[in-house]
């Protein structure tokens, strides 16, 4: 008796491994490809138009020795010309100020009106700073950005605990750099970036670090190596997702907890009930389901169970492969009912 091979299911398979083989060539173009640059808030951005802001003038008053490294003055006595360098904590970039989210103000809106005068009297450096709810609480104008429920949160939140009033909204949020980041399809990188350089501002300084303990700086990387890929992770993700309680009221989430509560569970990040589409995903998946309709966002959202894909391709392989797969199963169910 002769047996004939029937190769038939042989092909179906060896067109599945042509397209498996194909998805992931092209997966890994896509993640290897140049990713766009960052620009941190350090660098200089783009000169701006000092017309355009109301107090600049007056700023600049401040500014002609702040906004440089060195500044000059008459020593009255000698009648000299002195020129000294400006401690560099005490330097303001003007184009980053007038990118900030208080550029309107004028510098004696927060600082005394005794500043005005030159020299400074010394006593001037040991007034009291305002924080965010100093200005903000009870103003029915910022009220959508709800600072006394930031308050509230921050007051639980393990900085606070710890230190107190020598933790303040400033250690975190520069009053001169400092603006809003909307989370959006396109900065969502940069949002992440900027926001885990507030954490390493002390977290990875030690200068920072030890302005309010006499701890030795801990090692991140030792102290993160149980994560998997750990570059994927820092570069992807924000601090504040495993190290804070997620308000959902709330854009960012200011409750900062112990590292003993920290989120160290894959499947809290790794699965449909993401903490990231509550936190980090929450104003894009919002904006999508607006845009698109909810099946469409859920269906190629930028946010999926194993980790971003911004361009959508693992979302639009898998539909290709799904489609062609059961084209295949249905050209060959045809075929075998022709013959």
């Amino acid at each position: 008796m002769i047996y004939k091979a029937n190769i038939r299911p042989a092909w179906v398979v060896l067109v599945l491994l042509m397209l498996f083989t194909l998805a992931f060539t092209l997966v890994k173009t896509s993640d290897t490809a140049p990713a766009k640059k960052i620009q941190p808030e350090e660098e200089k951005p783009s000169k701006v138009d000092l017309s355009k802001f109301k107090n600049a003038a007056e700023n600049e008053n401040c500014l002609k020795c702040h906004g440089q490294s060195k500044y000059t003055y008459v020593n009255p006595e000698s009648k000299k010309t002195v020129t000294k360098k400006m401690f560099a904590e005490l330097v303001m970039n003007r184009d980053v100020f007038y990118v900030s989210n208080h550029r309107e103000f004028k510098c004696t809106d927060c600082h005394s009106e005794d500043y005005v005068t030159f020299p400074h009297a010394g006593d001037l450096r040991m007034e009291a700073k305002a924080n965010c709810i100093d200005c903000h609480g009870g103003d029915e104008k910022y009220a959508k950005f709800k600072f006394e429920q930031i308050e509230t949160e921050f007051q639980a939140s393990v900085h606070s605990e710890k230190h107190s009033e020598d933790f303040t909204c400033w250690m975190c949020h520069n009053a001169h750099t400092y603006k809003i980041n909307a989370r959006t399809n396109e900065n969502l990188a940069t949002t992440i970036t900027y926001d885990n350089m507030i954490c390493l501002n002390c977290h990875g300084d030690l200068k920072n670090y030890q302005l309010l303990t006499t701890k030795a700086k801990p090692n991140l990387l030792q102290k993160h190596e149980w994560l998997p890929n750990q570059a994927a992770h820092f570069t992807n993700v924000r601090c504040i997702e495993c190290h804070a309680k997620n308000e959902d009221t709330l854009v960012v989430a200011h409750h900062v907890v112990m590292k003993s509560q920290a989120v160290r569970k894959c499947e809290s990040c790794h699965s449909k009930n993401s903490i990231l589409y509550a936190s980090l995903y929450k104003y894009q998946v919002s904006e999508n389901i607006q845009k698109e309709g909810v099946f469409r966002a859920l269906l190629l959202g930028d946010a999926t169970s194993i980790g971003p894909d911004k361009s959508n391709t693992l979302n639009i392989i898998s539909l290709v492969i799904f489609a062609m797969t059961i084209l295949v199963i249905i050209i060959h169910a045809a075929l075998r009912i022709k013959k």
